[in-house]
């Protein structure tokens, strides 16, 4: 009873820390202020480091927080302190994006809510628990053997995203002279 108990409290951080994920990534989409989107950004990437753990990958858990949060982050932000912050698409507090947003975040929680009660209903009923046909544990297992590289592609990804928003930093203030 404890062991499924627990398993029920590791889904359930699970789907805590990944709408905390998603809802700071809305946050990145729908502020318009750099620096708020840096901080969104840094508790998305927190709460993956979370959902890592939780994965039972403690090492890369640990990778995303260190490397990730404590490294990239700060590149990103010492970027962010060389943008011109006197430029009137700064001063506005939220993007054009809110209400697209607000909508997929909507969405989102439905959906999500949608699952919580089917898995909740389904251990009610005596059905799988978390260690069921899609369990924490099957899905770290084909991440760790199938999809490692994806994860690694991501952070050249990010790298690349910081170079070209330097460029076009770098560019934008040649045309202003």
């Amino acid at each position: 009873m404890i062991e499924r108990l627990l398993a029920n409290l590791d889904t359930l951080l699970l789907y805590l820390f990944a709408a905390c994920a998603f809802v700071s990534a809305a946050l990145m989409i729908v502020l318009a202020q750099p620096m708020r989107v840096a901080l969104a950004l840094i508790s998305t990437m927190v709460f993956l480091g979370g959902i890592y753990g939780l994965l039972g990958v403690h090492f890369i858990a640990a990778f995303q927080v260190l490397i990730y949060v404590g490294a990239v982050m700060v590149f990103m932000v010492y970027a962010i302190m060389l943008l011109d912050v006197r430029d009137p698409a700064y001063q506005r507090r939220y993007s054009r994006y809110l209400v697209p947003g607000i909508l997929a975040g909507v969405a989102f929680f439905a959906a999500l809510a949608w699952g919580l009660a089917r898995e909740f209903a389904d251990v009610a009923e005596g059905g799988p628990a978390a260690g069921g046909a899609f369990g924490i544990q099957q899905f770290a297992a084909a991440f760790l053997n199938e999809y490692w590289l994806h994860f690694e592609l991501t952070s050249v990804l990010l790298v690349a995203a910081v170079v070209a928003a330097l460029a076009v930093i770098n560019v934008s203030r040649r045309d202003r002279g």
